[in-house]
Parts: C-alpha cells; structure tokens; sequence
C-alpha cells in the first residue's frame, strides 16, 4: 500500500566522480526555461513577422494589386520561424 512507510532503496557507493560532481537542483528549472524561452520568443518574433509583413501587402496590394502573390513569401517565412521555434524547444 502507498501509505505504508517508504522503503529505503538499495544504494550502491558512490564512485570517485559522482563525489567529484555537485548535483544542481536547479538544473531541470533552467532547462525547462530554456524550452520556454525558445517557444515564445521564436512565437512572439513570428507574430511580429507575420504583422509586418501583412501591412506590407496591404499596402502593396493598393498600388500593385498584381504582386500580392510574390509577397506572401515573408508570411510563410515567419510562420516557418514560429515552427522553427517549437522544433528547438522540444
């Protein structure tokens, strides 16, 4: 049963390096945050990306309806970087 007193695990000793090498507990937090930091930013640069370049079109698209197509390219290119970004933090 899981309420039952804990049981000691079975321990080997120690060797010379795992003695020589402090366990940070903060480890898992920084890169965690990491992850975290790479999702939003490559998200946040995207959506800035994406909005700049949408205002571009429009306003290609009053005086040279005919370019439109050839300006989507930076549409794609920052939702490839929005990609990008939860390919680096996974």
């Amino acid at each position: 049963l899981w309420l039952s007193a804990p049981q000691q695990a079975a321990t080997r000793p120690p060797t010379p390096l795992a003695q020589s090498m402090p366990i940070e507990l903060e480890a898992p937090f920084w890169g965690f945050m990491g992850a975290a930091f790479a999702l939003v930013f490559s998200n946040m640069g995207a959506a800035y990306g994406t909005g700049k370049s949408g205002i571009g079109i429009s306003t290609l698209g009053v005086g040279q309806p005919e370019l439109i197509m050839k300006s989507i390219v930076p549409v794609v290119m920052a939702g490839g970087l929005g990609i990008y970004g939860l390919l680096i933090a996974v």
